[in-house]
């Protein structure tokens, strides 16, 4: 039976759910074939490169419909922009693979993987000149990350994955036949192998869900235990080199203390063993190059989820736990540090503290402080990279530089309270100074990369030494009173311009926003996404009335509703307005983000 206009675009809509009008009721969009695409293509063969931007517009291919969203100036300029939509019924992934949100991350991280394999085997296969025959996706990492990518609609299992194509062309001159072996050969095979359930490994999309299920049980297990953080036995904790975050080929395998020892019964699984480090004060020493910074540097990342095979898959952190670090010649913007400064000579306001070159003590107070603000369920801190006078003043020098002599109350003096008073938790790595044993619940030794638990003899030890002296004060709460408000001199010609620095920070407008030691960052499609994010504050977020934790509290409110639309902000008309390179940052990282912006107006 031959079906009618209406009825053929009926067909198309109902096999493509994305398309709804602004109200967000349905309506019947016309959209061309891919023959009609093939036809244009012919037709703009040889033809000067802007006649590519015709291309523009949606396409129903066989399985999936695709979406040509920007078009590249020439072929030397950044690739154009692509997404491709599957529909829930086509793809067919069984709802039980996304039906919570842990799974649904996972399971985008895994098909972006498998879309990203399949590009890759393409990419450059289409010659010409400058960036013709680039077919990529992002490439992740190892840790499990909600990115833009690609996006699963948990009501209805419908897909979309963004991707970058270079448009061919000899010269300046459009080499079309070339383009129509990427969409025509090329993409049909990668969306056949990488998103429909039929034709992918069923077995292991359904060992990534199980994963994404024991991980966030043991993530809910660490609430219920008062856990900072666990780390199964077996775990792998160095890395292949600096540059590379894949696990060490050799490496000690991590095992607990007995008397550390915590035992799970994952869901799938099964029963899990490893150590559990307590809320308290946990001490971490060793002589150098024991493993004692390499379990830091594993606790601090696995706030995040880890993929199969790299060795941290077991290891769990509570998601609100800090990295804090002395950072010098950071700006700060009117932040309260005075539970840690006070009395400066200058006679400089620490209620209130404000720098554009802050030292390494003060980059710390307030690295602690803004995490407090952010709401930091622990902190990690590494000796190494931390201000010594802003850690520890040990009894000699108390002695010689009486406490009125001296503006600091180094973090030794604080940390009991700040658990006891605002609950957070420290992990501490310490190589120089006892003075922490007298401080600490617990006490963990690297050997060789193996734990030991010397808690009682570190204890015994410390007894025959003189015991620090605290301040009287209290340890007072920091005011939280900032309220940012609109920064004019950040648009140009009324836009505001963001770019991202690779790992190093992003730039939003001339401003520079310097992330290199925001060390929880795992991906630069965080930073790309914090400078959207900057950029949305400053059109519509900072009004001068909200203080920092309002306005950040409310964005958040609206990302957990909208998801990236929320962060792209008022352009977004329809799916390919949302950029494909985005991964969502935490609270946390968004706090530090907005606090290092040099160009924040209080």
């Amino acid at each position: 039976m031959h079906l009618g206009a209406d009825a053929r675009k009926r067909e198309i809509y109902e096999g493509n759910p994305f398309l709804a009008d602004e109200r967000g009721g349905k309506k019947i969009l016309s959209m061309k074939t891919a023959e009609d695409l093939r036809q244009l293509l012919y037709s703009i063969d040889r033809k000067g490169y802007p006649a590519y931007k015709g291309t523009k517009g949606s396409y129903r291919f066989g399985k999936y419909v695709l979406y040509i969203d920007h078009v590249q100036g020439d072929p030397f300029a950044a690739p154009s922009k692509l997404h491709v939509e599957v529909s829930g019924k086509t793809a067919g992934f069984p709802e039980q693979l996304y039906d919570k949100k842990h799974k649904r991350i996972a399971l985008q991280d895994h098909l972006t993987r498998l879309f990203e394999e399949q590009a890759r085997k393409y990419s450059f296969q289409a010659k010409g000149s400058g960036k013709s025959g680039i077919l990529s996706v992002t490439r992740c990492g190892q840790e499990v990350l909600e990115r833009s990518a690609c996006a699963l609609n948990p009501a209805n299992g419908d897909i979309i994955v963004r991707f970058e194509a270079g448009f061919p062309a000899n010269g300046r001159t459009i080499n079309a036949r070339e383009l129509i072996k990427i969409l025509f050969d090329f993409l049909p095979e990668c969306v056949e192998k990488s998103l429909l359930y039929q034709n992918i490994n069923s077995a292991k999309a359904q060992r990534v869900m199980e994963l994404s299920e024991d991980q966030e049980f043991i993530r809910k297990e660490l609430s219920k235990r008062e856990l900072v953080a666990f780390v199964a036995d077996g775990s792998v904790l160095p890395r292949e080199s600096g540059i590379s975050q894949r696990p060490m080929k050799g490496a000690v395998a991590f095992a607990s203390p007995e008397s550390m020892r915590v035992t799970m019964n994952l869901p799938y699984k099964g029963e899990i063993s490893g150590m559990g480090i307590r809320k308290g004060i946990t001490l971490i020493v060793g002589g150098g190059y024991h493993g004692k910074s390499t379990l830091l540097k594993a606790l601090e990342m696995c706030v995040y989820p880890h993929i199969a095979g790299d060795g941290r898959e077991y290891i769990v952190t509570d998601a609100a736990a800090v990295k804090i670090r002395a950072e010098d010649g950071r700006s700060i913007k009117h932040t309260d540090i005075s539970m840690f400064i006070n009395d400066l000579p200058n006679k400089k306001d620490t209620k209130a503290f404000y720098t554009e070159d802050a030292s390494g003590s003060t980059s710390q107070a307030a690295n602690v402080v803004e995490a407090m603000e952010a709401g930091a369920s622990a902190f990690f801190i590494d000796e190494d990279t931390s201000a010594t006078n802003f850690m520890v003043r040990d009894e000699l020098m108390q002695r010689v530089i009486h406490r009125d002599m001296e503006p600091i109350t180094p973090f030794i003096e604080r940390m009991g309270a700040i658990y006891e008073r605002f609950g957070i938790s420290t992990v501490l790595v310490a190589g120089s100074s006892g003075a922490y044993f007298q401080v600490a619940d617990k006490i963990v030794q690297m050997d060789r990369y193996v734990p030991r638990d010397i808690t009682e003899a570190a204890k015994e030890a410390a007894a025959e030494y003189p015991g620090l002296s605290y301040p009287q004060d209290g340890t007072p709460a920091p005011e939280y009173a900032r309220k940012p408000k609109k920064n004019p001199g950040v648009f140009h010609k009324g836009r505001i311009k963001i770019k991202t620095m690779g790992r190093d920070g992003v730039q939003l407008g001339h401003d520079t926003v310097d992330l290199r030691y925001v060390e929880q960052l795992a991906d630069s499609e965080q930073l790309t996404c914090l400078g959207y994010i900057l950029k949305l504050m400053e059109e519509d977020g900072f009004d001068g009335k909200k203080t920092v934790q309002e306005q950040i509290g409310s964005l958040l409110a609206q990302i957990e509703k909208k998801g990236f639309a929320a962060i792209v902000g008022k352009e977004v008309r329809n799916q390919g307005d949302i950029p494909g390179n985005l991964a969502m940052p935490r609270r946390e990282e968004i706090f530090a983000c907005m606090n290092r912006y040099r160009g924040l107006k209080l």
